[in-house]
């Protein structure tokens, strides 16, 4: 069925053209994680999700996934959409209304033979929590139930691939709050890829490891998390939603005032106390809104997390009255907005040493 190569990794190569759309991507994403396809309404998450599962038959296409080639136009290969090995959870679960969870789940795992299963069943209900729903049918369970269910379906497919179409949207707050931890569960426990469709930055920084930013049809960026984020020439840092996300372990717990430390390449933070033990990770997103900048260490000032940091660059803003400021905190990259009449009178230039003072960090999970 596929013409094997040595090459890891996903390389996608796509040009697709509508009436009114065009799709022109040429994508080499890592072979384990989350990549995030991320960029506003019909920026052409979707359709390249698509492209990948074979749904849309590009013109001109090119997909290789850890190996397998599932698409060469110039070789006349297309492998048809039956026949990848991909799970797809879309944004409504559509499960089979008139069978249980369990054989909503059994009807995931009879695509695949049983000497070629690299989930279970066993596994997928506890990664995804639903032991206690197996008996149930659909139309008794919550959206957030659904979607669990949906997404365990998908994994029993054991995919070499796993394709989710934001498959949150359809969820309230709650019911997002309520599916998350599960997600996250996928990422740290499965070696299964995953290419995660969504348009909310939060989802985005709490999930993904790479991410690729999609504007009318075209990848005007894609690489690491960390680093993309922090990079000044693209429209996501020009917004208000502007920020960097950082991983950090816990250092510890001060009782008294109920907060935690999170240390990391470049300092420390306070957080409102958390549960986890010493040691344990956590990612946090530091919004550039919630950056400030000083040239001497506060005294006396109501915010504690202060970190010596240098300055990188500095571009304008989207609007006039502020700039935006790149920052290397001890290797770890932050951004600063500030006012254009701030970075005058403290006279920002690049390498220059000074302290970024952090109001707030936003802990993710």
């Amino acid at each position: 069925m596929n013409d094997a190569t040595t090459h890891s990794g996903i390389q996608a190569r796509f040009r697709l053209d509508y009436a009114d759309f065009s799709l022109d991507v040429d994508l080499q994403l890592p072979g384990r994680g989350v990549t995030a396809l991320f960029g506003h309404s019909g920026s052409g998450k979707t359709t390249l999700l698509r492209c990948v599962a074979g749904l849309e038959r590009s013109g001109l296409g090119q997909l290789t996934v850890n190996g397998e080639r599932w698409q060469n136009n110039a070789q006349n290969l297309f492998v048809p959409p039956h026949r990848r090995s991909i799970g797809y959870v879309f944004q409504e679960a559509n499960l089979f209304t008139h069978l249980s969870v369990r054989r909503n789940l059994e009807f995931g795992m009879r695509r695949v033979a049983a000497a070629e299963r690299r989930v279970v069943l066993d596994h997928a209900v506890e990664l995804l929590g639903i032991d206690h729903l197996l008996e149930r049918m659909p139309d008794r369970l919550s959206g957030g139930e659904r979607q669990r269910v949906g997404i365990a379906r998908a994994l029993l497919t054991s995919p070499r691939l796993l394709l989710m179409d934001e498959p949150l949207a359809a969820l309230d707050l709650k019911r997002k709050s309520e599916i998350l931890p599960y997600l996250e569960r996928l990422h740290d426990e499965l070696d299964i890829p995953v290419l995660y469709v969504s348009h909310s930055p939060d989802e985005v920084a709490r999930l993904a490891d790479h991410v690729v930013l999609l504007e009318q049809g075209r990848a005007i960026a894609q690489g690491e998390l960390r680093e993309t984020l922090a990079r000044l020439d693209l429209p996501t840092a020009f917004s208000d939603d502007a920020g960097v996300v950082i991983e950090g372990e816990i250092a510890g717990h001060d009782t008294r005032y109920h907060l935690t430390q999170l240390s990391f390449p470049g300092g420390e933070v306070l957080v409102s106390q958390r549960p986890e033990a010493l040691g344990q990770r956590l990612r946090f997103r530091v919004h550039a809104r919630d950056v400030s900048l000083a040239l001497q260490r506060a005294e006396g000032s109501s915010i504690t997390n202060l970190l010596p940091a240098r300055v990188e660059a500095m571009v304008a803003a989207d609007t006039p009255a502020h700039v935006l400021v790149r920052l290397d905190a001890g290797g770890t990259p932050l951004l600063a907005r500030i006012t254009r009449r701030s970075a005058d009178q403290l006279a920002i230039t690049p390498g220059q040493a000074l302290w970024a003072q952090i109001k707030t960090v936003a802990l993710l999970g």
